[in-house]
């Protein structure tokens, strides 16, 4: 296993000498140009959907905000030329505090989508947590992965038969853990998509996970009430979108151009995929559904996890879920003092939301959390050099992280305290 030791320097020292050559990195460093490099290289609505938030987009202003207003302080003359990098979780030694987050649909953003992803996660032995609105089956993804980490996204659908199914799949495939995201129940308000008209899982993108799920797949054929649902206009581009979930349906379009079973997992997707009404009670099904660690993602509310502790839940992840949901919503990192408080050591929390570089995964640490996860960033990486774009930035993260810890005057991520940081007014 990799120890990411020394990973700044040697990064470093690989992109100068590469450059000595005239060769540049994939992606580029500079996050502002990464965005426009990856803006650039998606289409309208795959930048939408990605890069979008909430309303306004107020909450994802806070996330950047809340980061911006704690300054690290350094420490000098301490001998910081080893750093221990590495952390414990759920019993496994990682290389770093660093993960990658679950994210959906990104077979708009490359063709090789969740695949990529998966094999750059464990060229770098970083846990990836497969998103619950895959491109690419989960099977599949950790196929490609020998033994390096994965944990597995779920979102609650209406059919507990379905959830159970999902679970199952996930221990079989060799996840370590069950990250059930809670701030997702409906979708929220999300205005660039809104102004494109354009939801992926209307053209069966994001769903492979549901349409290689035998539960799923067994409900095509029973009836389905749609209610007084709107139907679209038969013109061009409905018959385009019909094309289109044909194409992404298992076998592909040739197989499926007399098929109705993409249609059906279309609509039986959208009436099953969440489920508002779920409660603290329902966690007791999930528990006895698996025996792999439960972690409950889009905690914010130090009571939520005060009552999670009492549930016997054994992680929480603190995320505003990148900005997506609620505009006006509590910056995650403002939210994780309190809630990493609340739980006081009796299990590990987690933070995304708003991270772009090593630095902040230093300042979440700080903070509070156990480890950190990355999003958009990777998947900007990903929509500019496939998998190589994604261990670019990845790499660069954790180069950053690395180069931050000896520099504040740290030598492991244990050494990582509140008096790291200073607020600013």
């Amino acid at each position: 296993m990799s120890d990411h030791t020394d990973i700044g320097r040697q990064r470093q020292r690989a992109i100068y000498i590469a450059g000595v050559g005239g060769h540049r990195p994939a992606v580029p460093v500079a996050q502002a140009e990464l965005e426009k490099a990856a803006q650039a290289a998606m289409s309208p609505e795959a930048w939408a959907y990605v890069a979008g938030g909430a309303g306004r987009e107020s909450t994802m202003d806070a996330n950047r905000a809340a980061f911006e207003k704690w300054r690290i302080v350094p420490r000098v003359l301490r001998d910081v030329e080893k750093r221990d990098l590495s952390i414990e979780l759920f019993g496994q030694r990682l290389p770093s505090p660093l993960l990658l987050c679950p994210i959906g649909v990104l077979g708009l953003v490359h063709r090789d989508a969740d695949l990529a992803v998966a094999k750059a996660a464990a060229a770098l032995r970083v846990p990836y947590i497969f998103s619950n609105q895959a491109s690419v089956p989960m099977e599949e993804c950790a196929a490609t992965m020998g033994d390096a980490p994965r944990w597995f996204q779920l979102y609650w659908s209406r059919s507990n038969e379905l959830v159970a199914s999902f679970v199952k799949r996930a221990e079989a495939c060799g996840c370590s853990a069950i990250v059930l995201t809670l701030d997702t129940t409906m979708l929220g308000w999300r205005p660039r998509d809104l102004d494109l008209g354009s939801l992926p899982f209307m053209q069966g993108q994001g769903i492979a996970q549901y349409t290689s799920d035998p539960v799923f797949r067994s409900l095509l054929a029973q009836p389905l009430d749609l209610g007084p649902a709107p139907q679209p206009p038969l013109n061009l581009q409905t018959i385009a979108t019909a094309l289109e979930q044909k194409a992404n349906y298992p076998g592909g379009l040739m197989k499926n151009l007399t098929s109705g079973d993409p249609r059906a997992a279309v609509q039986r997707f959208m009436t099953t995929y969440s489920r508002p009404s779920l409660q603290w009670n329902d966690l007791k099904f999930l528990r006895q559904s698996t025996k792999l660690p439960i972690l409950l993602k889009g905690v914010l509310h130090p009571d939520d996890a005060k009552k999670a502790v009492e549930a016997g839940i054994d992680g929480l992840v603190v995320s505003t879920h990148g900005g997506r949901q609620i505009d006006g919503e509590i910056a995650a990192l403002d939210a994780l003092p309190a809630v990493a408080e609340a739980v006081n050591g009796r299990l590990p929390v987690l933070f995304d939301s708003g991270v772009r570089g090593g630095a902040d995964v230093f300042k979440a640490l700080a903070l509070g959390a156990n480890a950190v996860c990355l999003g958009r960033p990777y998947v900007y990486g990903l929509a500019v050099a496939g998998q190589k774009g994604v261990e670019e930035v990845t790499g660069n993260v954790l180069a950053e992280f690395d180069l931050t810890l000896g520099l504040a005057g740290c030598t492991s991520v244990r050494e990582i305290t509140r008096a790291s940081l200073q607020i600013t007014a």
